[in-house]
């Protein structure tokens, strides 16, 4: 066999191997963050969120065709990924192989046992790639990185094979064909086009002899195309096209698309003189570059799909690009925070207020259809229409920047300081508290969110230094290139702590070795880790052995080919640290992004693949060629791929799991049928989740599902304003006009009748209002303000000069709509009081008061829960329902728990209990499943709801059905699988309550052993690291404690005694950590515990230590001088009447009298100073 032959084939059968392996781990159905709305947005073709994937969105559309029913469809989306990532697999190996035969053995067609060795070093390479960490998560589902890598692969073999035929007739057509697919990429995601710089190295080395002056100006050549493509070709094209339409419909009185359709044509009419004019003049550099200019386009017309689909007015729409001009700002994420590379604002500018010479900057000018005028007008007044940044706080490299963050940046990366401006530092008050701070910061009693509301609150009285540029740099390398790179980078070639999600500590989300000595010096001590910590399925060891191979081939290319080394070092570099250089991350983002950086490991996968020839070249100095290399390529077979896919395949396999499927109908299921309900959504997992089932499954089509945030945006409010399925549009007073971008973005308070307490209609007529007097611009001219230093869009900025509101309720439509029962009518309230915040509105907010006021009570409302902010409740915490997993909105009024404030709204057992029974739970229990990071997060609102429910079930008498409910949580939430025991606490409790007193006792055993050997873990820490990581323990300690306190509580002494022990010599070391008060004298219940289960001994040990911390605090006022003690009495008091009560509770349990009596004794003592005669 030919090595041509015996190449194809053996690529062939990589694609195999991994298509198997991804087909067997793929998710059935949706999964959590994008993937269910890429799910929906596929499958019938919509417009998802910006960027966009319209060639993803299209290909995923025929892939679902193949759906046999409803519940099939998003498998077969996820299929296309699994396809994709098999073929990257397939391109990977060709890639490798021409690399090894063309660059390092110089040899095209190798045979026998080269050829082997060829083919054994490609499969390492392949099947490494295959079982990697970040590249399988991708492979598996329904996300666009999957599709990108393969564009990306197949761009760098084209690249190949355009380099070996680049001096033939006919070999630029490999370029073209690469040009093609850097626009297709831009279809999926721009990954691919990361290729380039690569790409065009592979051009100059073939052209050119080095130098290291055409060394530097290929490399910025080559990142100038790269440049010219992302952020001139294809964003100018889209100015252009609706630059045109304005122009010739505003000025010639075309019709709407005119200057579309003339744009179009225009350019097509350019490249066919362009080409032809070059070929006349047989300029082939230039012709060819046409070419490629016109092939990228044609490959990005995909594109046109996303305002075809936009003006069909699809349900899911985002940001509804129908027209070039709304297309262009689809591409620049102008929905997103803008961010800047390498000069702009830092995150303390939002401490300095505006600048004081440049406050406002311009915005984009934003155009509508006007169809009655047959124009495009503007409807924002753009100029100087948003705040600028202070130029104080502009400086170069910001990478800390985002102001959301702030508290994690002071956290991890230091305070900024700060110092009182000079005209305010002879205010007494203002020094005073600055003093007082700085006081408290130096007493460790400030932490990072103390800082930050400081400043926020004193920001303006204070000069604050930004970050500087070494700081910056510090955080660039630190956190965004070795935390967000090399951590993953080491996930994924040395191995995985866990699959939790990394927050600069030691304990979750680092990379390991394997090796218990070397990540014990990173990592704390490995020999003693916790169960849980050991038995995590993303605990993934590799020795570091692809690390090692990897290094070692991207050496030996270095030593055999320079010059593609370098191609291959470019090729790396820009898919991994300069990928992390353009994200400019935050700490910390919502969750992992190891994802996007796939690429950067395909090219070290390659160099896996070098390795094993590397490997090879050195054996064979001992044994022969022939020994050698078949030696090697099963060694390294063993020690690499199959290392890794023994070790990823646990975490990696998503077969038959159904939880974020079950979790969206558990949502949609805990709302009642045929009410026409509207349900407020906040973050991606529950807004995408509840797309997927009612556009995919049709499942609950009649709930109205509102997000949040997309609220505050003009293109979103339309949409619900449209009837959707079986659901109503959203009530509404508010018209395009009113909401449109630019308008009532943000409206201000101004308290001119702040006591005053206006009815909610009378608000939204005022915000609605036109009036003049409505407006900012009123006030300004009460004021005398010169107009013309105030930009027009404060001017025409709504105030409301009252935040105090009273909602009415319509008892009528409350009790029709069955918001609220009729047997509890009694209950509802005439009215709802609410205080608005005293700075002032944004948009979405605005509109759930619209929604609110026009509604009048007439269809259920409810909150998918997942944020305690009271506007995310409309500022009415006290008035919700718990109903399976949402709140409701009922006008009965259920004060905060004062214990717990998590724990909103009344409970209505007898609805909740139908709710919880009919939900599907998608397999959750099963031990057969991954249960990943966000299944096991979303059991926290399973179980604690469920425990809720139980809690008030026992609390109206209905034991029997509390027990039910509290099986329910376990039997589909088993203890072993979901880990948060903590929330299991009040399970165990509610056991108790209701008289499952076994069940309870086992359970709370089960929760108090875990607790112990984290804490023995803990142990295994030095003194100085049991102080750094104080916090965690001390949580863990209180966390075992509430277990203990259940179970005594419950008077299950036999039980409890042993627990109590248990607890004591668990904790006994870290009681250093507390104070003596902190640790002792809530164990004070634990002395009659152990009296009772016949261990006095144990229970006079405690007590004494109880007794001692009481007779020590009480020592403390001693040294009170004489004449202040009287402002001390009510405290000593205190500390008196509780020794009291211990020892009143203790004579009667102790048998041995001297005991007694000299507890008693030393209680006299302790208070005689204190004694008034």
């Amino acid at each position: 066999m030919n090595f041509t032959k015996g190449n194809t084939l053996t690529g062939w059968f990589v694609f195999c191997v991994a298509l198997v392996t991804y087909y067997l781990t793929v998710e059935p159905t949706a999964s959590y963050w994008d993937c269910s709305e890429y799910i929906a947005t596929s499958a019938k073709l919509q417009v998802g969120h910006p960027p966009g994937a319209p060639l993803f969105q299209m290909m995923g559309a025929f892939f679902s065709s193949f759906a046999s029913g409803p519940e099939r469809v998003a498998f077969w989306v996820n299929m296309m990924s699994v396809l994709a990532s098999a073929f990257t697999i397939l391109f990977l190996f060709w890639s490798l192989t021409r690399i090894l035969t063309q660059f390092i053995l110089k040899e095209t067609n190798p045979t026998g046992v080269q050829a082997f060795l060829v083919l054994g070093a490609g499969v390492v390479g392949a099947l490494s790639y295959t079982f990697s960490d970040s590249f399988w998560f991708n492979a598996v589902e329904a996300e666009v990185y999957a599709m990108a890598m393969l564009i990306t692969s197949a761009m760098f073999w084209l690249g190949l094979r355009w380099e070996e035929e680049m001096h033939t007739p006919r070999g630029d057509r490999w370029l073209v064909l690469i040009a093609f697919l850097i626009g297709l990429s831009f279809g999926v995601h721009f990954m691919g086009l990361l290729t380039v710089p690569a790409i065009g190295m592979l051009y100059y080395f073939k052209h050119y002899t080095f130098s290291w002056k055409s060394f530097v100006v290929a490399n910025v050549v080559s990142v100038a195309i790269l440049l010219f493509i992302f952020k001139l070709l294809l964003p100018l094209t889209l100015a252009y096209f609706g630059n045109a339409e304005v122009f010739f419909v505003n000025s010639f009185g075309l019709p709407f698309n005119s200057g579309t359709i003339i744009a179009g044509l225009s350019i097509v009419a350019l490249f066919v003189w362009g080409l032809r004019y070059t070929q006349q003049k047989k300029w082939v550099q230039f012709n060819t570059g046409l070419w490629c200019v016109v092939f990228i386009l044609v490959g990005f017309s995909s594109w046109i799909m996303l305002p075809i689909r936009a003006n069909a007015n699809t349900v899911i729409n985002e940001n509804a690009p129908t027209d070039a001009r709304a297309l262009l700002a689809y591409y620049n994420l102008e929905q997103y925070p803008e961010t800047h590379l390498f000069y702009g604002p830092m995150y303390t500018d939002m401490y300095a207020g505006q600048d004081e010479n440049d406050p406002y900057k311009n915005d984009k000018p934003k155009y509508e259809k006007d169809h009655k005028k047959g124009r495009y007008v503007i409807v924002n007044a753009w100029k100087d229409a948003r705040i600028n940044a202070n130029g104080k706080h502009t400086g170069l490299l910001p990478r800390m920047w985002s102001s959301g963050n702030a508290a994690n940046y002071i956290t991890y990366f230091g305070a900024p300081d700060f110092d009182i401006k000079p005209q305010y530092r002879n205010q007494t008050q203002l020094i005073d508290a600055v003093n007082n701070f700085i006081s408290r910061v130096n007493n460790g009693e400030v932490d990072a969110n103390g800082y930050h509301q400081f400043l926020q609150q004193f920001g303006s009285y204070l000069d604050i230094e930004k970050p500087s540029l070494l700081e910056n740099l510090n955080y660039l390398f630190t956190f965004q290139i070795n935390y967000m790179y090399f951590r993953y980078f080491m996930w994924n070639f040395a191995g995985k702590q866990n699959d939790e999600q990394g927050k600069l500590d030691p304990f979750n989300g680092n990379w390991i070795s394997g090796v218990s000595w070397l990540d014990s010096l990173r990592l704390g001590p490995q020999k003693e880790l916790y169960d849980d910590a050991k038995n995590n399925k993303g605990r993934n060891t590799y020795y570091m052995l692809p690390l090692f191979l990897g290094l070692l081939g991207a050496l030996f290319l270095y030593q055999q080919d320079k010059k593609r080394f370098w191609v291959l070092l470019v090729f790396f570099l820009f898919t991994g640290l300069a990928l992390k250089v353009y994200l400019n991350e935050r700490v910390f983002e919502p969750r992992e992004r190891d994802y996007a950086l796939v690429g950067s490991f395909y090219v070290f996968a390659m160099c896996i693949g070098i390795g094993v020839v590397a490997l090879a070249d050195s054996i064979k100095k001992y044994l022969s060629l022939r020994v050698a290399a078949p030696l090697t390529v099963v060694i390294c077979l063993l020690a690499v791929p199959v290392l890794m896919g023994s070790q990823n395949w646990d975490d990696h396999n998503r077969a038959n799991r159904y939880t974020a499927q079950s979790t969206a109908k558990a949502y949609l299921d805990s709302i009642e049928d045929d009410k026409d309900a509207m349900i407020f959504t906040i973050g991606d997992n529950d807004t995408f989740a509840l797309w997927y089932a009612q556009e995919i499954e049709g499942y609950r089509t009649d709930v109205r599902s509102i997000n949040t945030q997309l609220l505050a945006t003009d293109w979103y409010i339309d949409q619900l304003k449209r009837k959707t399925y079986t659901s109503s549009p959203i009530p509404s007073q508010l018209t395009h006009k009113q909401y449109a971008y630019g308008t009532r973005d943000y409206i201000k308070y101004e308290a001119l009748i702040d006591s005053v307490r206006w009815e909610l209609g009378d608000f939204m007529d005022w915000v609605a209002s036109e009036n003049p007097r409505t407006r900012y611009k009123h006030l300004l001219q009460q004021y005398e303000v010169d107009l013309n230093m105030v930009p027009e869009g404060t001017q025409n900025l709504v105030y409301y000069p009252t935040n105090k509101i009273r909602v009415p309720v319509n008892k009528e439509n409350v009790l029709k709509s069955g918001v609220v029962k009729p047997e509890d009518a009694d209950l509802i309230v005439d009215y709802i009081d609410i205080d608005l915040p005293t700075s002032g509105l944004y948009k979405n907010r605005v509109m759930m008061l619209d929604i609110l006021h026009n509604n009048d009570w007439e269809r259920p409302i409810y909150f998918t829960g997942g944020s305690y902010d009271n506007d995310e409740y409309i500022w009415m915490k006290e008035y919700l329902q718990l109903e399976g997993l949402v709140y409701k909105l009922v006008p009965i009024k259920t004060p905060e728990n004062p214990e717990n404030s998590y724990q909103m709204g009344r409970i209505d057992s007898e609805s909740m209990y139908n709710i919880v029974k009919k939900w599907g739970w998608g397999n959750a229990n099963s031990p057969n499943i991954y249960h990943d990071p966000e299944t096991r997060k979303n059991s926290i609102s399973f179980r604690s709801n469920l425990a809720r429910l139980a809690e008030q079930l026992v609390a109206e008498k209905q034991p029997e059905k509390a027990i039910e409910i509290l099986d329910l949580a376990m039997e589909q939430m088993p203890f072993e699988y979901f880990g948060y025991y903590s929330l299991l606490t009040p399970i165990a409790a509610t056991y108790y309550q209701a008289g499952a007193t076994q069940k309870g006792g086992v359970l709370a055993a089960q929760i108090a052993a875990k607790y112990m050997d984290k804490l023995e873990y803990y142990r295994s820490f030095s003194a100085t690291n049991q102080q750094v990581y104080a916090e965690n323990i001390l949580v863990d300690v209180s966390r075992y404690r509430a277990v203990i306190d259940a179970v005594v509580d419950a008077k299950d002494n036999l039980r409890a005694s042993e627990m109590v022990q248990d607890f004591i010599e668990s904790t006994r070391l870290f009681a250093p950590l507390f104070s003596a008060y902190e640790y002792y004298v809530p164990m004070t219940p634990y002395v009659s515990v152990l009296f009772a289960a016949d261990k006095p001994k144990s229970g006079r040990l405690l007590f004494d230590a109880i007794a001692q911390v009481y007779q020590n605090r009480l020592a403390l006022f001693s040294q009170v001088p004489k004449e202040e003690l009287q402002y001390y009495k009510e405290s000593i008091g205190m500390e008196i009447r509780a020794y009291q009560g211990l020892l009143e509770s203790y004579q009667p349990l102790e048998p041995n009298l001297d005991s007694v009596s000299e507890a008693n004794k030393a209680f006299r003592k302790a208070v005689e100073p204190y004694t008034v005669d």
